[in-house]
């Protein structure tokens, strides 16, 4: 069920009048920026979960998570059902081999410093793309809350909880305009890790439907939802 426009618009302005009050950014900020712009690549292991507002359903995947700069990730599910999605600054790729389907899309729809991709792979802008209120530490991790200066659909709202001593993000909650939330764990995470070749190629196995929306600004699914 759709919020009316009415009540969109009401929203949108409090989001982004909320956000334009808030305080300068807590420190931890700039060296969450400094590391992640001097870090290359890392590796992880994540656990997802996927809770719908409407119907209160739940869903936890578990699976990993390759990036390397500029922009290219390999995010791949493995339980309970597998999705692989490849970035390049060509292409991206969103495979559902339970479908046997593939949506091929211009790197476009993963450049808005809002997507879901940007925040949890730290190449948000924070210092100019949020306002940032620092929030009580949870079990040690410094906590941040982020409001999109421009809120989207797909977030208007976010909070990191972040590795006090490595300036890095372990957790990641995403909030959309209807109220779903998704919400990343990192672990086994590890900076500057090699990257075997051919981690962010992609080849359609045969028998694969491919959709080809090269031309779309937006995805045809969410992704990483």
């Amino acid at each position: 069920m759709r919020f009316s426009a009415l009540f969109a618009c009401a929203v949108a302005l409090l989001f982004l009048t909320a956000g334009a009050s808030h305080a300068a950014a807590p420190g931890i900020t700039g060296e969450m920026q400094k590391k992640y712009e001097a870090m290359q690549s890392f590796t992880a292991e994540f656990t997802q979960r996927l809770v719908h507002q409407e119907s209160g359903a739940e869903e936890v995947r578990k699976g990993t998570l390759a990036f390397q700069k500029p922009l290219r990730v390999r995010w791949e599910t493995k339980a309970p059902h597998g999705e692989l999605l490849v970035i390049t600054d060509k292409e991206v790729w969103d495979y559902l081999p339970d479908e046997e389907l593939a949506y091929q899309y211009s790197p476009e729809v993963v450049r808005d410093s809002r997507s879901v991709i940007q925040v949890i792979t730290g190449q948000t802008r924070l210092d100019t793309d949020f306002s940032v209120e620092a929030e009580p530490d949870d079990n040690g991790l410094a906590v941040l809350r982020l409001y999109p200066k421009d809120p989207s659909p797909q977030l208007v709202e976010a909070i990191l909880w972040v590795d006090k001593n490595t300036k890095l993000i372990r957790k990641a909650q995403i909030l959309d305009f209807y109220g779903n939330t998704n919400e990343v764990t990192l672990t086994s995470l590890t900076p500057d890790a090699p990257i075997k070749a051919g981690t962010f190629q992609f080849t359609p196995p045969q028998g694969t439907t491919v959709e080809n929306l090269m031309d779309q600004v937006a995805p045809e699914r969410p992704l990483l939802q």
